[in-house]
């Protein structure tokens, strides 16, 4: 097993849960019992210890999962004279450079953890400190000398971290939303907004969530609330810029990009317990398990989950690397069965959650948790390399967007999108109908239109009329028009990719990958994802991402050296199940009994005909509804797990210790 060097060890980095009460506007004493309450409800993300913090106002909670440095690295941590107290998720990686230079400022330091980096880089450089951190995190911190309360959440949103300001001038935060609701007080009301988001995107967009009165605090966002000030201060302290500036050739490009790739690996590879990779036999966990058997003497630990179904199997290509580099590979198969994890993905994720490959990679990571505590995944690769297949297809409309007036443009190709039908069944060349959509809209509606589950004209039938009364004309594209007016390029990859790193990345992979690992207390580390490699890549011509028809381009160039050509340039696969499938089969009726049951009926929010419909269509074969389908399904388990009650029941809830500075 791959263990770090003794002089690197102590860095007191952990996965975790934290939680906590702030009082707003004076010093209350907070409820010891509800904390708790709180903190137990995140017991599966540190199943180690816990401990609380308490003072007039104030109230920490710390569930630890040990990775490193676990002799020591208890939390809350505390500064020399108690003054301020943080919770800490996450690791930042250049800690080591930071003590030096803190203890030059008269820093005394009690640990050599980058938990207590953070407290002293707190009292030096204030809300800036997030700028000296490389890393994945989400912390709070106390500073009782200047009565302010402080979060910070990382600049990719790697890790989780939700808040909710109630009326009685309580703040609430937590990693997982049911920290906020298992204090009891948080309004269960859905935000309708947040609704129409969903069915549109299959997740709640940052920064709402599902609950009116609860928020996800941004990636690269800080906020601070100074006590006795009405609201706090919400202010973004990083953004990813595509300037496309590199003077690199693709000989020197590939060169980087390898040197890139080793440090961001070896920053991720130190731990003191098992640690191990996602090997999918796509390249981008082919390309981390390469460099980490380049990066060590011992056999990468890698695990990969295959399906029964054929077409849907990528396990093959898995053992393919895993042979080449002699892993210690391990591989399960997920069944057509395995559909019983419905309910429990709803109260892992406690908002609607509709992306399906939450399955195979809740599978993979109780696979991988039977061997290592650590494990590295590819994730990120397709959002700054180029490597989506829509990618491409946005590029060839953009192109015939460009070639044609808009006057012309937008009613030829809306009447032939009205027009066409919707041809699932028909060779992938007549499928036209969504090209012809995408071709009467603009740059922005057009990559919207393509990455929507249901796409408008279907939420449209969707959605009653009292619905859309609620929604008052918000639709969820308003989220991608945000992001938009902040790209600051004209560049049509550049700004598709940024709206992923936006949107889909932080809402859907980072999302799925938190809440599946944690789940079984796994950390999980994503070295595509290091922000100095996404800011190097973005410097990069869109020609080193697509080149014709191939995506990757640089990243498959760079690992031709150290991955076969049937691993870098076959077609892309994605970690996907067989709804389609199952949906004709095992789950006929399960579908059937959820989507057309009483409690998405006792909304009022459905139209019941089209629901028919949707369920209709795909049994008959007629059409491939069962993206919407899974959809509507996990919006009803959601209903009935967590809006419904059954999720707030907490585990392990014997009394913590207070740590105390």
């Amino acid at each position: 097993m791959a263990r770090a060097e003794a002089n690197e060890s102590k860095t007191g980095s952990q996965m975790c849960g934290i939680t906590g009460i702030f009082d707003t506007r004076s010093a209350r004493a907070i409820d010891r019992a509800v904390l708790q309450r709180m903190n137990d409800s995140q017991w599966h993300r540190g199943p180690d210890e816990g401990s609380l913090h308490l003072e007039p106002g104030v109230g920490l909670g710390h569930r630890r999962l040990s990775i490193i440095d676990i002799a020591t690295g208890q939390q809350p941590l505390f500064n020399e004279d108690g003054s301020v107290v943080v919770v800490f998720n996450g690791e930042i990686y250049n800690y080591q450079s930071l003590i030096p230079e803190l203890q030059a400022l008269g820093h005394v330091f009690h640990t050599r953890s980058d938990t207590e980096v953070i407290v002293h880089a707190w009292e030096s450089w204030g809300k800036d400190c997030v700028k000296r951190f490389r890393g994945m995190f989400a912390f709070a911190l106390w500073d009782r000398n200047r009565q302010t309360f402080f979060m910070a959440r990382d600049r990719l949103a790697v890790k989780p971290l939700f808040y909710a300001a109630l009326d009685d001038g309580h703040l609430l935060f937590g990693s997982e939303l049911k920290s906020i609701l298992a204090h009891g007080g948080l309004r269960r009301d859905l935000d309708p907004l947040a609704v129409e988001e969903y069915f549109a995107l299959g997740y709640v967009a940052e920064p709402r969530t599902v609950f009116s009165q609860a928020n996800k605090l941004p990636p690269a966002h800080t906020l601070t609330w100074r006590r006795g000030d009405a609201r706090p201060e919400l202010e973004e302290y990083w953004d990813v810029h595509f300037n496309a500036t590199s003077p690199l050739d693709d000989t020197q490009a590939c060169e980087e990009l390898n040197r890139r790739l080793q440090e961001s690996v070896r920053l991720r590879m130190i731990a003191e317990v098992p640690l191990g990779a996602f090997l999918s036999g796509g390249v981008d966990s082919s390309a981390v398990v390469a460099t980490m058997a380049g990066l060590q003497s011992a056999p990468v630990n890698t695990c990969s989950i295959g399906f029964d179904v054929p077409e849907f199997n990528e396990s093959a290509f898995a053992q393919t690397v895993a042979e080449r580099y002699k892993t210690n590979h391990h591989l399960e198969v997920v069944g057509s069965d395995d559909f019983d994890l419905i309910d429990t993905l709803a109260r892992l994720y406690d908002e609607p959650y509709a992306d399906s490959s939450a399955i195979p990679t809740y599978r993979v990571c109780e696979l991988a948790r039977k061997h290592v505590t650590v494990a590295l995944s590819g994730d990120g690769g397709d959002e700054s390399f180029g490597g989506y297949r829509r990618y491409r297809m946005h590029l060839m409309e953009e192109r015939m967007r460009s070639a044609l007036p808009e006057g012309l443009r937008k009613p030829l190709f809306g009447a032939l999108g009205r027009v066409y039908p919707k041809a699932d069944w028909a060779p992938r060349v007549f499928r036209a109908k969504t090209t012809f959509e995408g071709m009467a809209r603009s740059s922005v509606e057009a990559y919207f239109h393509s990455v929507s589950i249901l796409r408008g004209p279907m939420r449209e039938q969707l959605f009653s009329s009292q619905f859309k009364t609620e929604l008052a004309g918000y639709n969820a594209l308003e989220v991608f028009n945000r992001h938009a007016a902040r790209v600051q390029t004209d560049e049509p990859l550049a700004l598709i990719q940024y709206l992923d790193l936006k949107t889909y990345l932080i809402g859907d992979i980072n999302t799925k990958v938190d809440r599946a690992s944690m789940a079984h207390s796994l950390e999980v580390r994503e070295p595509l994802m290091d922000h100095e490699l996404v800011e190097w890549l973005a410097t990069l011509p869109p020609s080193l991402k697509i080149r014709g028809q191939e995506g990757k381009y640089l990243l498959k160039k760079a690992m031709e050296p150290l991955l076969p050509n049937d691993i870098l340039y076959r077609p892309k696969m994605g970690f996907s199940v067989p709804l389609a499938k199952w949906f004709r089969g095992p789950l006929k009726q399960r579908v059937r009994d959820a989507v057309l049951g009483p409690r998405l009926q006792g909304t009022g929010w459905f139209n019941h005909d089209y629901l028919t419909h949707l369920v209709d269509a795909h049994q008959a074969g007629t059409s491939d509804y069962s993206a919407p389908l899974w959809t509507l399904m996990m919006f009803e388990a959601f209903l009935r797990v967590v809006v419904d009650g059954a999720a707030m029941q907490t585990t392990q809830p014997a009394a913590e210790p207070a740590l105390t500075p």
